[in-house]
């Protein structure tokens, strides 16, 4: 078998259709209000942060408080008409939303020249004005906007890493460092964690046998984190780790949501009351749900387009291999049924129909029948590939399927093609043709899906219509009869009937070893 990527290939959205919900996106758009706002001189701390004074001014500007309540207050220059956590929120989304644009360089900061003066334990202040990368925004490419909402993403996945601020505090030592041992955070496992939650969430996303589109609940996607595949019933103690991590997930992906990579319906707040109410000592999160609750009401998530786009590139970035639909689409027929065969079927019929649209219809079909002769191991997956693209290629095929309707390896698929394409004409096969064809197909669907339900009643039609089948397959000069006989054998339910076709499979080997 040849290298194929582990991961299923993607589709994505137009580079311009995903810049557009970039730039949607409230945390992303709100870096982009700020950053045209900010005026030469606008004064910032020593690490970029937005003067604090001027938060309740960058929440007007977004429309997070009304310019009514801002100036009034002497302490934080909000109305104390407005309720505290309303002001929390805003000030903080506003501060999130300006450390963006400074990451993203949509915001560019300078640091003063002067040394800090004794006693000032903040450091220089230092001002910001609109960055160079601005100007993107309107007259770069998508390609540009995309790059700069990855930065924006990179900067929102390590906020969502840290640990809560009152646990930050509570850790902090006589010198005025975290002491990441009292706080037992480990920066680097917790964003490796983070990082494979999402690699999850990708694969259940482009796997036709997830949910696709779906959204995915959250008690799932911790479990396929912390639960052995091999295991069956979940220790209690696996089920605690999975009830924590729901809760760190929680808040992580109420995070992630505004920056445009998933949709996100949060945990509900009742059950949290609950878990808190009837907790266990050392439990912190709401418990995993029966098969008979409810799912959704504990969370659940899905990857935007922008997100899947969003989550390849950081894969990319690690040196994964990502294949994406289309990428076959200027190789030749060879490599397209050799990969594509191990792809799931709609994202096979896209890569197909985009190879296809590149290239003159019977040029194309001629070139696919001829990539599928070889009497190598994964010449039957070819096979079946070529039959499938030809499926979608339609009439144009035709006189290209013809002109093989002698060849010893190709000549059964194109009777089957013309027949289901309605061809009255079609010269009936011969025996021999007709048994290697039944061992080609076979072989081709148990490397396309292993010893599946389908392929077992694929094996019993095949038994039940021929009679003597096994006294006459095992001399089929294909190079996969035995491996197809003993695949029968292992496949069919009547005991009598396996038990020919491993007999048929000895009969094979020797055959062929003579």
């Amino acid at each position: 078998m040849s290298d194929r990527s582990p991961l299923p290939p993607v589709l994505l959205r137009p580079e311009a259709e995903l810049a557009r919900e970039a730039l949607a996106a409230p945390l992303f758009s709100r870096a982009v209000r700020l950053a045209r706002w900010a005026a030469p001189g606008t004064p910032v701390s020593a690490g970029g942060e937005l003067a604090e004074e001027l938060l309740p001014a960058a929440a007007v500007e977004l429309g997070l408080l009304d310019p009514g309540a801002v100036g009034l207050g002497e302490d934080t220059g909000v109305s104390g008409s407005v309720p505290a956590a309303q002001v929390e929120d805003a000030l903080a989304d506003a501060g999130e939303a300006w450390r963006v644009a400074v990451d993203t360089g949509l915001v560019e900061v300078t640091e003063p020249a002067d040394e800090p003066a004794d006693g000032d334990e903040d450091g220089p202040d230092g001002t910001a004005t609109q960055g160079e990368e601005l100007e993107l925004i309107t007259s770069g490419s998508p390609q540009d906007v995309l790059t700069l909402w990855l930065t924006a993403l990179d900067t929102v996945l390590a906020d969502a890493t840290v640990p809560d601020l009152d646990d930050l505090i509570g850790s902090v030592d006589e010198e005025g460092l975290v002491d990441l041992r009292e706080l037992d955070w480990d920066p680097e496992a917790e964003a490796d964690f983070l990082e494979g939650v999402l690699g999850n969430l990708y694969l259940l996303t482009v796997d036709e046998d997830g949910p696709g589109d779906g959204p995915v609940p959250l008690p799932a996607l911790a479990a396929s984190m912390l639960v052995p595949d091999d295991m069956g019933e979940p220790t209690d103690d696996v089920l605690e780790q999975v009830s924590d991590a729901m809760l760190k997930l929680d808040g992580q992906f109420r995070m992630l949501a505004p920056v445009g990579l998933v949709e996100y319906r949060p945990v509900d707040e009742a059950l949290m009351a609950d878990a808190d109410e009837s907790a266990a000592p050392g439990a912190d999160g709401p418990a995993v749900p029966d098969d008979d609750i409810d799912v959704s009401r504990y969370g659940m998530v899905r990857l935007t387009p922008l997100g899947l786009y969003g989550v390849r590139a950081r894969m990319l970035e690690a040196g994964l291999d990502v294949p994406l639909v289309g990428d076959l689409a200027d190789k030749g027929a060879d490599v397209l049924l050799d990969r594509a065969g191990a792809f799931p079927p709609a994202a096979a019929r896209a890569e197909t129909a985009l190879w296809l649209g590149r290239r003159e219809p019977l040029a194309a079909a001629r070139e696919l029948l001829s990539a599928a002769r070889g009497e190598d191991v994964d010449g039957p997956l070819r096979r079946l590939s070529c039959q499938q693209a030809l499926a979608v290629l339609g009439a144009p095929a035709e006189p290209a399927v013809r002109e093989v309707l002698d060849d010893p390896e190709l000549g059964g698929l194109a009777r089957v093609w013309l027949t289901e394409h309605g061809a009255t004409d079609v010269p009936p096969p011969g025996e021999d043709m007709i048994f290697w064809l039944t061992v080609d197909t076979v072989a081709a669907q148990l490397a396309a899906e292993g010893n599946s339900e389908e392929l077992q009643g694929l094996v019993e039609g095949i038994a039940a219509q021929h009679s003597g089948f096994f006294g006459t397959v095992w001399r089929v000069d294909h190079p996969a009869t035995a491996d197809v006989l003993e695949a029968m054998g292992r496949l069919h339910p009547d005991k009598a009937v396996a038990k020919l076709a491993r007999k048929a499979a000895f009969k094979a080997r020797s055959h062929r070893a003579s």
